[in-house]
């Protein structure tokens, strides 16, 4: 009888994971096709060298590094990750798998992530930045929420990481809502600005043009607040994807009072334009 009554309870729990699971997933695919049908639409903004002419020296490189000449700024992006991740350096590490998809104008992207992989989503995940608010939810067996987080703070952290992740699609970075302020010969400071927001950052680049880290200020959860702490993402990695050459694989980084903490490590595996 005992058996029974659990075989009963598991079997009850996995129908009502696999349909909280459909629920789930199909509100963050309404959430992607309204970000997609959302984008501006019809030819891209073909770069070229004019585009580049007051851009820092360094910015100059990178553009030419990259490849945009002569392309287009894409309208949509999409784009496919594995990796790892973790919540401090007490925790174990993760593995996920994650697709991401974005639009440049108006800038917004959704993060739909795996934990452990698409095959066995014990725990499906929503990072976003839509509309100039960012929002993250993470579920448990799509139950049981882990994070849910809303707010000032976290619009801060979602806009700074659209610009960070502009780096998949660098011929944005010429776009109108962007400005570059010269540092020096190995580095410059990004601005985007959206909805009478801004977010700034310093990247890195070697003497070839090859961006090498993006550090800013950005906030991140601690307890039931928020830290404003020094963020850094290196890369690590450089393939091509869409004719380009793009970073494939890096870091997220806290870069703490107490010492550096790695959170995160992914690499690309797709991307392909509009």
């Amino acid at each position: 009888m005992i058996i029974t009554i659990v075989l009963a309870f598991l079997i009850v729990l996995v129908f009502i994971a696999a349909l909280s699971y459909l629920n789930f997933n199909g509100r963050i695919n309404r959430e992607i096709s309204g970000l997609l049908s959302g984008a501006i639409s019809g030819p891209g903004i073909i770069v070229t060298e004019e585009m580049l002419g007051n851009l820092p020296p360094p910015v100059q490189r990178y553009m030419t590094f990259s490849g945009v000449l002569g392309k287009a700024i894409p309208h949509t992006v999409r784009l496919k990750q594995v990796g790892r991740i973790r919540q401090d350096a007490r925790s174990a590490w993760m593995k996920l798998e994650a697709v991401e998809y974005y639009s440049t104008t108006p800038p917004g992207f959704i993060w739909k992530v795996y934990m452990p992989n698409r095959r066995i989503p014990i725990t499906l995940g929503r990072d976003a930045y839509l509309a100039g608010q960012g929002s993250m939810l993470i579920k448990m067996l799509s139950l049981f929420s882990m994070v849910n987080a809303a707010g000032s703070e976290v619009d801060q952290g979602a806009m700074m990481r659209y610009l960070n992740e502009m780096a998949w699609f660098p011929a944005a970075f010429l776009g109108e809502n962007i400005s570059w302020k010269a540092i020096d010969d190995g580095s410059a400071e990004v601005t985007l600005t959206d909805r009478g927001k801004s977010v700034s950052a310093i990247m890195h680049f070697d003497p070839e043009g090859k961006p090498l880290n993006f550090v800013a200020r950005r906030y991140r959860m601690a307890g039931k607040g928020y830290d404003l702490e020094t963020w850094s993402t290196p890369f690590t990695v450089y393939g091509e994807f869409e004719g380009l050459k793009l970073p494939v694989r890096g870091q997220g980084v806290w870069n703490l009072k107490e010492g550096d903490l790695v959170y995160v490590e992914l690499e690309v595996t797709e991307l392909e334009y509009d």
